[in-house]
């Protein structure tokens, strides 16, 4: 009997696992949070006894029967599970068990026949002047907050950036009493209208999505909020936190069009300009990339022997093309056949997320908005103008240089955040390979004692 471990209980993971098990694997999910389900299915905390939780859902019925899949006799679920490395040449994933920011977490190691990899995507956020700010949540804080705590990131909020999950985002704002005084989608209509138009015949097959949107049309019109396309936040504005922010008009490749510049009174902005993937693990081990994403081919399958990868780490696509990428790489790490019908639900899923990045681009001209003086690394607050005056130094040649030379990307989170915006702002795409994928107390890699399972 195979063993299958796959890393993330997201749509892509959950997926994976109920089809590795179909496929009469053993399984075993792991993944950082205290429930499953992702950002996506992020649930309330079972204290809040929610009595209705699937009203905050979408696809909640499948969402609940691949969860009970976790309790199946062959499927293991560890929680609070952190793969901080893997080990290519001995073929172990190494865990360490327990609460992020608490002691005694408890380090383990697998040896699996099959690795599927499904560790999602976190917000891409560009900078503006006055982004550090206090009240400048990412467009996934603020939407995890309100899913996940019922809590508003502020009393008056304006959402703004690129792409369809600002109208979730809205959504689960106005659900927890916030006011949104606007959404602002980035590119121009002419632009969106393109990308969805195009082939129009292909949108029968996701009637399901044309409903959801006309419920978020429907949601912000009953609140009165206004939809604004060609948008963006240019600016922050306050001292110990955001007071005001400033929008323009922007054009295609989203150069700012002057004369265009309006301020909104708020105590809170949200900003998501469409997500990256966070392929650390499968950097880790080996895989070739893409473009930022893991390669793989029909099967799922990555560069490497048996190492699988599914959901937004091969492309940003929503939570349909992760669970159908899932579905095909949990039943072919089993050693199962996908099948035809696997294989053309996840090809018209990755249609969709083609269209999708078709209609919600990321104009090549928002540097424009950036000061001399803009934060671009938050952690070490690198600046705009040190980041390209390091970039145009020809004693600093490459990105390793240039990271040693500016700070950025070395803080805290390790690039997470500015990783995207720094590499394309010093002309680099380069990634490097770290042994330690996850943060790690010294005491903890000291530690001599580890669980083999």
């Amino acid at each position: 009997m195979k063993h299958v471990v796959i890393v993330g209980a997201g749509p892509a993971g959950l997926a994976a696992a109920e089809h590795a098990l179909r496929a009469g694997a053993r399984v075993t999910v792991l993944d950082q949070a205290e429930a499953p389900g992702g950002q996506y299915h992020r649930t309330l905390p079972e204290a809040y006894a929610a009595r209705n939780p699937e009203r905050l859902h979408h696809g909640w019925a499948r969402f609940a029967r691949r969860r009970r899949l976790l309790d199946h006799p062959r499927c293991a679920w560890w929680l609070q599970s952190t793969v901080w490395a893997l080990d290519r040449a001995e073929n172990q994933v190494h865990v360490l068990r327990g609460q992020a920011d608490g002691s005694g977490r408890r380090r383990s190691s697998f040896e699996p026949d099959a690795l599927v990899l499904a560790t999602g995507a976190h917000d891409r956020t560009l900078p503006f002047p006055g982004w550090e700010l206090p009240g400048v949540y990412t467009a996934g804080a603020a939407q995890a907050l309100a899913k996940g705590e019922r809590v508003a990131i502020g009393g008056r909020v304006l959402v703004a950036g690129a792409g369809p999950f600002l109208l979730p985002v809205a959504e689960s704002l106005l659900g927890v009493g916030a006011e949104v005084v606007a959404v602002l989608e980035a590119n121009p209509f002419a632009t969106v209208r393109k990308g969805w138009s195009a082939r129009p015949w292909e949108l029968a097959a996701h009637a399901g999505k044309s409903a959801e949107l006309a419920r978020y049309a429907v949601t912000l019109a009953r609140h009165r909020v206004p939809y604004r396309f060609g948008r963006v936040v240019i600016e922050a504005r306050g001292a110990a936190r955001v007071r005001e922010v400033v929008t323009a008009g922007v054009r295609a490749d989203w150069s700012i069009v002057p004369g265009t510049e309006r301020t909104y009174e708020v105590d809170a902005v949200c900003v998501g300009h469409g997500f990256v993937p966070q392929p650390e693990l499968a950097v880790a081990a080996g895989c070739d990339l893409d473009g930022g994403f893991v390669r793989v081919d029909d099967e799922q399958r990555t560069t490497v022997d048996d190492v699988f990868a599914a959901g937004e780490i091969t492309g940003i696509g929503g939570a349909v093309t992760a669970a159908a990428e899932g579905a095909v790489a949990g039943c072919v790490a089993a050693g199962g056949d996908p099948g035809r019908a696997l294989i053309r639900e996840r090809d018209r899923a990755r249609a969709f997320a083609g269209r999708l990045a078709a209609a919600h681009p990321i104009g090549a001209a928002w540097r424009g908005w950036l000061a001399e003086d803009t934060i671009v690394c938050r952690c070490e607050e690198t600046t705009y103008g040190e980041l390209t005056r390091a970039a145009g130094d020809p004693a600093c040649p490459g990105s390793h240089a240039l990271k040693l030379g500016t700070r950025a990307g070395l803080g805290p989170c390790q690039g997470r955040m500015c990783g995207p915006t720094v590499s394309e702002l010093a002309g680099g795409t380069e990634r490097h390979h770290r042994p330690i994928a996850q943060p790690i107390r010294l005491g903890e890699l000291a530690e001599s004692k580890e669980t083999s399972t």
